[in-house]
């Protein structure tokens, strides 16, 4: 086997130039071998004499914080050398993905940021923003997964130069697009230098960056300078298109929604398709007879007349978790909001607390909702019960919880329900009916069996959410501010 030793790796500031200058080479020596002799022979190279090979001769690169530099090159070209010259220079300064240590087996919502916000943050920054992930343990996720996750991690050291060698080799070519423009976008905003390394050039458009440096062959090599300017949109979406759509391809994506795929007195169904792939859809519906925020919205309490002729609520929104943060569940909003005929649209949402797709889309957020006493009493009242309130959104959880009671505890279930604001009974009891009286959800809670109140649990816990409401009003678009 060759022996292989990097000859000379120098850096010199250029006082002249103003800026660093780098000289490096590696010396191969080859063992004498009775074949390798016959290959001397045959092309007459000297194999017993040590070989330099020049990689980077009086190259200059001007590199100032908050850069964004692609370093592309075919295999073995010298990319991931220089950037590790680089890496070398930058010391404690910089953090390479390839130095981050392993994270541990919790949930990965747990192993960045320093709170919920800044791990929700990171984690959609890079494409892992589905509820169900973020409970998933590091070990559980797919390689391309992984892969974003270490990016986040990366993100969340906090210095100021970020480098990534095989910057989204693993991944297909529609996801790396993705978490480039990402990326960039969160280099740029935090005043971090971003040095990437790839043999990929489809990248350019999305990192936008302010230096390329392509590697060739030998010592050949480019190097240009760019605006530092962040990309405005992923190139990914200039093919999204959005449609009038069907209940059955709101069944086809609804698995991907955290909440009950049913859609109560659906209004109109959109999808919205990459090309032929369905990436979204969003369901409208009828809305409820009361709404916290909706006088807020309007300075009037509307007739139930009105509300069924006039008004719409945004019941689901669901893009695909490949395709999110890059703007597609705004764009979804704003590209349906005019289309559904109605003047007035409503939205009450959890996420729309940590993810203002609604309000970029043009929706104004009207308040913030907490839960009610009542039901905030309820649910301490299951947890002396020896409920795990965050784990009340699990049916599976539920229905061992409640498999495990006595029939005094179950009674004591039945009596917690109750104290439920008299307004959520129907939701509690799935009644088809707008009003359900006490004695009406007294029967049902007789009746119920485990799965019927597993299912009732589910539904609090989801009222026991701090909710934020959003309104729009088509007279925004007509010129004239309701």
């Amino acid at each position: 086997m060759s022996r292989v030793r990097i000859g000379r790796r120098v850096r010199r500031y250029d006082k002249k130039r103003g800026c660093y200058v780098y000289d490096i080479n590696f010396k191969t020596q080859t063992p004498l071998t009775e074949r390798t002799i016959e290959v001397a022979e045959a092309f007459g190279l000297g194999v017993d004499e040590e070989q330099e090979h020049v990689l980077y001769k009086d190259f200059e690169v001007k590199l100032t914080l908050g850069d964004v530099v692609y370093i592309t090159g075919d295999s073995g070209s010298g990319k991931s050398v220089l950037l590790r010259a680089l890496r070398d220079d930058l010391g404690d300064e910089a953090a390479a993905m390839e130095e981050l240590e392993a994270p541990g087996e919790r949930p990965i919502i747990d192993l960045v940021g320093d709170s919920f916000r800044d791990a929700l943050r990171l984690l959609s920054l890079v494409g892992l923003n589905d509820a169900f992930l973020f409970l998933r343990r590091p070990s559980h996720l797919s390689d391309g997964q992984r892969y974003r996750f270490k990016i986040a991690q990366l993100l969340d050291r906090g210095r100021p130069y970020w480098l990534c060698d095989e910057f989204c080799s693993t991944l297909d070519r529609t996801t790396a697009k993705i978490v480039a423009y990402n990326v960039q976008k969160m280099a740029r905003r935090s005043g971090a230098t971003l040095i990437v390394a790839t043999t990929h050039t489809d990248l350019f458009d999305d990192l936008s960056p302010s230096i390329h440096i392509h590697k060739s062959w030998g010592s050949e090599i480019s190097i240009r300078y760019h605006s530092n300017v962040e990309t405005a949109r992923c190139t990914v979406a200039r093919d999204v298109t959005v449609q009038g759509s069907t209940k059955e391809d709101y069944m086809r994506l609804a698995y991907l929604h955290y909440r009950d795929h049913r859609v109560v007195a659906p209004h109109r169904f959109y999808s919205m398709k990459l090309r032929d792939e369905l990436i979204g859809v969003i369901a409208y519906t009828y809305p409820a007879p009361t709404a916290a925020g909706r006088v807020k919205a309007v300075g009037y309490r509307p007739r139930l007349k009105d509300l069924n002729e006039e008004w719409t609520l945004i019941s689901r929104v669901i893009v695909h978790p490949k395709y999110r943060t890059i703007g597609l569940g705004a764009k979804l909003v704003k590209d349906t909001l005019g289309l559904t005929g109605r003047r007035h649209v409503e939205l009450t949402a959890v996420m729309a607390q940590y993810n203002p797709f609604a309000e970029r889309a043009g929706m104004k957020k009207i308040l913030v909702k907490e839960p009610t006493e009542k039901i905030v009493k309820t649910v301490d009242r299951l947890k002396k019960l020896g409920f795990n309130p965050p784990l009340l959104a699990s049916r599976s959880y539920n229905e061992r919880m409640l498999a495990s009671l006595s029939p005094e505890g179950l009674a004591c279930v039945h009596e917690a329900l109750l104290g439920v604001d008299r307004h959520y009974y129907r939701r509690l009891a799935r009644a088809q009916s707008p009003y359900l009286k006490k004695t009406d959800f007294v029967e049902w809670l007789g009746a119920a069996d485990t799965g019927s109140l597993a299912w009732s649990l589910q539904i609090l816990s989801i009222l026991a959410q701090t909710k934020a409401y959003l309104y729009w009003c088509r007279d925004w678009t007509e010129g004239h501010d309701q």
